[in-house]
């Protein structure tokens, strides 16, 4: 069976999953939550992070005793069942995917015409792609890289921000009740948690982090929090200079706030958009992959995806074919909403993973039962908070993949001459309690 070398240390995973958060919250997702829950954003920037937390605790959980390629895709086949695994698998790989595309768009609309969007957007696709295909190491290295020009400047912005407004702070950015509702402060911190949850990075390449058992916990849990006082410090600056009605209005806030605070600071805003959003789409790229690579190597997906070849050790088929996905993607497809549509398919996989964790034996645990319960139970609040167009969009996607795979056990075994049986496709010995 092919294995990955083990090259990742607590500061290179704890810059991946920094990376992967940055570049999706700030830039992306702060507008659209605003929207959906009006004043009470920093609410939901609450809730997201509290959810958020619980999953941690639960992938820290599992992946410190399983440090497999795969994530909650690999626990879910472990402790649950090959089905659920395969639904973890599917859900992430499916929306994590188009969330690729999405992140290669953020970074062309900040460097280039529209009518340059989709190819530009595909050549840094592959040029990503190319370096991940170095190697995990130098993706670890170009994603510090890209995070320290983001941070530099998110820094600046609020500091400028808060300092040249400090006459009016604070009382029009606090809460006043829920303005959007529970239930429009629900859907905010379902698009809020989208970003939070770039830590998962950290637990997809748990196969290739050294000492696993210390290190993935501790990454998940550092770069969960600096990220959390970051969106919340962001939050505040944005909601302080553009208000509750031009932050939900704007596509990029951050911007508008520099542009209202500093004109010096618009080009260094979007240096470190493109440099977030790019630092994002590395890391998740990476993520994808190693996920494709985990199920190629069950048996999900085509058994040779997971090829493991060159200096590397990179799954380089797994890394090509998600790459090509990806520029298909931003090539063809128009992807307004396709975040929401990702948001339901990573709540649905870290609340498989929340319930593998609750299987887990006491001496696995690294927090108390209850965790895994309440975690299952926010992502599944969260969920069904998103529209119903998005969730319908979700589970279509998820029933036709599984008929595939239905299908494609019953041919397996029809040629292997064995008789179908249902819940796995017998590669595995099914779930471990």
């Amino acid at each position: 069976m092919p294995t990955l070398d083990r090259r990742l240390g607590t500061t290179d995973a704890v810059v991946i999953g920094l990376s992967s958060m940055l570049g999706a919250g700030v830039f992306v997702v702060l507008g659209p939550a605003t929207a959906a829950a009006r004043g009470g954003v920093l609410v939901s920037l609450v809730v997201a992070a509290l959810v958020a937390w619980a999953n941690a605790t639960s992938t820290a959980q599992l992946a410190a005793v399983l440090p497999r390629a795969g994530g909650v895709y690999a626990y879910g086949r472990e402790r649950l069942g090959e089905w659920p695994g395969f639904l973890a698998g599917l859900a992430f790989v499916l929306g994590k995917t188009a969330s690729c595309a999405v992140m290669a768009g953020t970074v062309a609309a900040y460097v280039v015409p529209t009518a340059w969007h989709r190819p530009v957007a595909a050549l840094i696709v592959v040029v990503l792609v190319a370096v991940n295909l170095a190697g995990v190491s130098r993706t670890a290295a170009a994603a510090r890289l890209l995070l320290a020009v983001a941070v530099v400047v998110l820094v600046a912005v609020v500091v400028v921000a808060l300092r040249r407004h400090a006459d009016t702070l604070p009382g029009d950015v606090l809460p006043h009740g829920l303005p959007g509702g529970v239930r429009g402060t629900l859907q905010g911190a379902a698009l809020l948690f989208f970003a939070f949850a770039g830590y998962a990075r950290v637990a997809t390449l748990g196969e290739e982090v050294r000492k696993p058992r210390t290190t993935i916990p501790r990454a998940i849990r550092i770069a969960l929090a600096l990220v959390a006082v970051g969106y919340l410090a962001v939050a505040v600056a944005v909601l302080h200079v553009l208000g509750v009605d031009g932050a939900a209005g704007s596509r990029a806030p951050v911007l508008d706030t520099a542009t209202a605070t500093a004109g010096w600071l618009v080009p260094a805003v979007r240096v470190a958009a493109v440099a977030a959003a790019g630092g994002a789409l590395l890391a998740l790229l990476a993520g994808v992959s190693r996920t494709a690579f985990a199920m190629a190597r069950e048996g999900d997906l085509p058994r040779r995806w997971a090829a493991v070849g060159g200096r590397s050790r990179a799954p380089w088929l797994a890394e090509l074919v998600v790459g090509v996905t990806v520029v298909v993607l931003t090539l063809t497809v128009d992807l307004t909403g396709v975040l929401v549509v990702s948001s339901f398919g990573v709540l649905l996989y870290y609340g498989i993973g929340h319930a593998a964790a609750w299987t887990q034996p006491a001496a696995d645990r690294l927090a108390p039962r209850w965790v895994p319960v309440v975690g299952l139970v926010g992502c599944l609040a969260l969920a069904t908070a998103l529209p119903g167009w998005a969730v319908a969009t979700g589970v279509g996607v998820l029933a036709v993949g599984s008929a595939v795979r239905a299908v494609a056990v019953r041919v397996r075994r029809s040629a292997a001459g064995r008789p179908s049986r249902s819940g796995g496709d017998g590669d595995g010995a099914g779930p471990t309690r």
